[in-house]
């Protein structure tokens, strides 16, 4: 099977992935059994369906893989021996039509109807777990990264991040799998949509590997936001949100060349973004922010939308992005909102002015590699070609995604040419 036919099914693996775990922990319970039953129905079906095709109905073939993995494990285990028989009578037999004759077969199935991701989403957003909690879980069950990834993310090691995902399923561990009421919903919603946005960050510029954009997270993200929102179809945070993703998603065409390299946002052509998706983002951006007051998501959203509506890059409302930004900084005290703002300054008042403001966050940065990329870009900007040398050098050696580390490199070595 060619690699095309690879991509699509890990595709399919990782869209179906939240769906099916969702399912059983909905009919069983037991959140972590179901989750480890899952990982093994997904491998069996990144071994078998490359060679014996994929099923009709993928979901419903990874259900019924699942279904029995756990039934089998809880059947092997000697402290759940008297629940045997509960397990077996809630196997999910009229779930499927017709069945395969083994798991390797590619015959067609049935799933239920209803889709459990959401109901997933917000039981991992407990308001038992603390935020770190809530967010780790969450990108590991639903989001579909694996604790490396998400430890990345996070700036800890795997190890730290693999024991806070276990505590997590121990405590959400025997919690009724039901859709929130109108209480729990705005309890959660905070934490929802922050792991919804860390979910579409990870897929519109990976953290790590070969790949810039990882289009089944990204989707995935924006496919739950849109789920949110037909719940909450009055609140500004969600359609904000909602309207940021699709703002930037609409990018995505123009970010990447041939051989997959980085293209930045000021020379990307610009004919290759989808209109349609910016004309729809900009729609829910200014629905969000007539529904006030501006919180973050929509003031990224009203930005991503200046930013999408200008033709060339010189054309782009530098002054109003700056005033966003001011607004958005004042809000939170996030370090890549700042440096963000610092690009904007710089693009209004000139690169030092913006090279004051990144020398200014190095500490709260933290020296991540976008700290030294920033500073990078505005010291070549300034004309200090040797010191941007430095810094884009810094840059590529702290990035674990290969298309940036490319890039960056790529910058080093033409900075003063």
């Amino acid at each position: 099977m060619d690699q095309a036919a690879d991509d699509v099914i890990e595709a399919l693996v990782r869209r179906h992935a939240p769906q099916v775990l969702g399912a059983l922990v909905r009919r069983y319970g037991h959140f972590d059994p179901a989750e480890d039953s899952v990982q093994e129905a997904l491998i069996a079906a990144a071994e078998q369906w490359p060679r014996d095709g994929v099923p009709d109905n993928p979901r419903g073939w990874l259900i019924r893989v699942a279904s029995r993995r756990l039934t089998d494990r809880l059947r092997s285990d000697e402290a759940r021996r008297r629940r045997e028989e509960t397990a077996a009578a809630l196997t999910p037999a009229d779930a499927f039509v017709s069945p395969p004759p083994g798991e390797g077969a590619a015959g067609g199935s049935r799933a239920p109807a209803e889709d459990d991701t959401l109901t997933l989403l917000f039981l991992c957003c407990h308001p038992a777990l603390s935020p770190a909690a809530q967010i780790a879980l969450t990108l590991r069950a639903v989001g579909g990264l694996t604790t490396a990834e998400i430890a990345r993310a996070h700036l800890v090691p795997e190890a730290t991040m693999a024991q806070r995902i276990s505590r997590a399923k121990r405590v959400v561990r025997g919690t009724r799998f039901l859709r929130p009421d109108a209480q729990e919903l705005d309890q959660r919603l905070g934490a929802v949509l922050q792991v919804l946005y860390l979910i579409f960050n990870e897929g519109y510029t990976a953290t790590a590997g070969p790949d810039l954009h990882r289009t089944d997270l990204a989707r995935e993200a924006i496919r739950l936001t849109r789920a949110v929102r037909r719940l909450l179809p009055h609140d500004g945070r969600v359609t904000g949100l909602l309207a940021l993703m699709v703002l930037t998603e609409a990018r995505t065409p123009a970010r990447t060349g041939p051989g997959g390299e980085l293209i930045p946002l000021d020379e990307q052509d610009r004919a290759l973004w989808d209109r349609t998706a910016i004309a729809e983002g900009t729609a829910l951006a200014e629905e969000a922010l007539a529904r006030g007051p501006a919180g973050d998501y929509q003031l990224q959203a009203a930005i991503a939308a200046l930013h999408d509506e200008a033709e060339r890059p010189e054309d782009t409302d530098w002054p109003q992005i700056l005033a966003l930004y001011d607004l958005l900084v004042r809000r939170t005290p996030d370090p890549a909102a700042a440096l963000s703002r610092a690009v904007a300054v710089a693009m209004v008042h000139g690169p030092r002015a913006g090279l004051a403001e990144v020398d200014a966050l190095a500490e709260a940065a933290g020296r991540h590699y976008r700290f030294d990329a920033v500073r990078a870009h505005l010291l070549e900007r300034a004309g200090d070609a040797t010191a941007a040398r430095t810094a884009y050098r810094a840059a590529a050696d702290a990035t674990l995604s290969e298309p940036e580390a490319r890039y960056l490199r790529m910058r080093a070595d033409e900075a003063g040419r």
